[in-house]
């Protein structure tokens, strides 16, 4: 469905149509009491997808528990209700279900198949609008947004969901390449037609590379896959057992090396009484904004510099089966793990060379047929190859997040200027929000923000 020619005003505007953007609007429909005018502008030819949920393939999974992935907040067993209702997986009773990591494909189709009924049962109009918007003047009672085909639209309240971009490659003269010898990790097709016996790269050892291990296991590759990364760590599994039942709140309160210490304690004492220490980290999972807005900027920094890394591998967990494989491939010799920082990739004949160097000195260059970009999402500001976020720096209607992270937003999500004033009629979700919130990307994040967002724009 598109706008048609003559329509170029909204009530709302939703900019992106990812998992984010698909929540806002969702929860605008639901939440409509008359009939104002949606338009949500998103590129792409189907919603819901973005980075995260366009993997066609099985062997990608929700990295949480089907139980926990329900889009409403009012309905924690949504998402297992609509498993159930579509027999996506044929046979599993509503209890398994419920701690099953489920291929993400279902999830896309979940929050498309709800948006559709939102849409059917609203007074609201929404309008998807498949187009980009490269520019976006938040001046006066309405915001002008203008789209790459040239069409300028008004709205009178507008949310950025941009959802997630990649970094690129840390070495020079990458992105000039050849196609085919760099492929970014979120390329599901591109990533499995490299399949074969020429040994390949991973650049980026988190999420991005997990899905790409899958992806080339499942595709039948034969050669080695070398995995570079300045800490060299894997992402750690979910584990099964008891919950821990220690007070996280006095947490809150201390300064992050004494926070530290505290974390390593109970999960010595998680251990003690048989509980896995992912439940020391699933205990705190609630409070993961406050414990970032309670930091001293001072100790963010810090955090930024020397923890964070290993704070993702235990906080941003796989499947214990997905871990699995993962260590199968590493025992085989296939998987190899090198703690190195890229510094050129040099093509030579049908290769490329790629140098590295690590905390003891250079490696010998490796001979890899391509390499996968799996670096993750850019949260800095700066480096976001994204157009609008770009036109909306240079003109000061927005500033950087804080150490740079995101864009500036305040306390209610709405888009802070250069000089510090918040926008009315401009809200940001999700990762945009990452400087100033630091658990902005996950579904439990994005689902309150999105019912938020639609509930200050009415």
């Amino acid at each position: 469905m598109t706008a048609s020619d003559s329509t170029r005003q909204a009530d709302l505007a939703i900019i992106g149509g990812g998992a984010a953007g698909t929540l806002v609007a969702l929860n605008a429909l639901r939440s409509a009491t008359a009939s104002v005018q949606i338009a949500l502008f998103e590129p792409a030819s189907t919603l819901a997808q973005g980075i995260a949920y366009a993997t066609p393939w099985p062997e990608h999974l929700l990295n949480v528990p089907a139980a926990k992935m329900s889009a409403l907040p009012e309905l924690p067993g949504d998402f297992l209700d609509y498993l159930l209702q579509a027999d996506a997986l044929p046979g599993v009773p509503r209890e398994v279900l419920a701690d099953t990591f489920v291929p993400r494909r279902h999830y896309a189709a979940y929050l498309q198949h709800r948006l559709d009924e939102a849409q059917a049962a609203s007074p609201a109009q929404l309008q998807v609008v498949q187009d980009a918007v490269v520019a976006l003047h938040p001046c006066g009672p309405l915001c002008e947004l203008r789209l790459a085909d040239g069409d300028t639209w008004q709205a009178k309240q507008v949310v950025l969901a941009c959802g997630n971009s990649m970094r690129p490659l840390p070495a020079p003269g990458a992105e000039a390449l050849p196609p085919g010898r760099v492929v970014d990790a979120w390329d599901y097709d591109g990533v499995r037609l490299l399949a074969g016996d020429d040994d390949l790269a991973i650049i980026g050892s988190g999420l991005s590379m997990a899905d790409s291990v899958l992806a080339l296991t499942a595709a039948g590759h034969r050669g080695r896959i070398h995995v570079l990364s300045r800490h060299a760590l894997l992402p750690l599994p979910h584990a099964h057992g008891a919950s821990a039942d220690f007070d996280p709140q006095p947490l809150l309160a201390l300064p992050l090396r004494a926070r530290l210490r505290a974390l390593r304690r109970h999960a010595r004492d998680a251990k003690a009484q048989g509980v896995p220490w992912q439940a020391v980290m699933d205990r705190l999972r609630p409070l993961g904004q406050a414990l970032w807005q309670g930091m001293h900027e001072t100790d963010q920094r810090r955090f930024l510099r020397h923890v964070v890394r290993y704070w993702d591998v235990h906080r941003h967990r796989i499947a214990e089966s997905v871990h699995a494989q993962l260590e199968m491939l590493e025992q085989s010799g296939q998987l190899q793990r090198h703690r190195a920082r890229l510094d050129a990739l040099l093509v030579q004949g049908n290769t490329l060379q790629l140098h590295a160097h690590s905390a003891r000195g250079g490696l010998a260059p490796l001979k890899v047929g391509a390499v996968i970009n799996a670096t993750g999402v850019e949260t800095r500001a700066l480096g976001m190859r994204n157009p609008l976020v770009q036109q909306l720096l240079a003109d000061d209607h927005a500033r950087p997040g804080p150490h740079g992270l995101g864009l500036d937003s305040d306390a209610s999500g709405h888009l802070r200027t250069a000089q510090g004033e918040s926008h009315p009629n401009v809200q940001v979700i999700g990762s945009l929000r990452i400087g100033t919130l630091w658990e902005s990307l996950a579904i439990p994040e994005l689902r309150v923000q999105a019912q938020a967002a639609a509930v200050n724009a009415q």
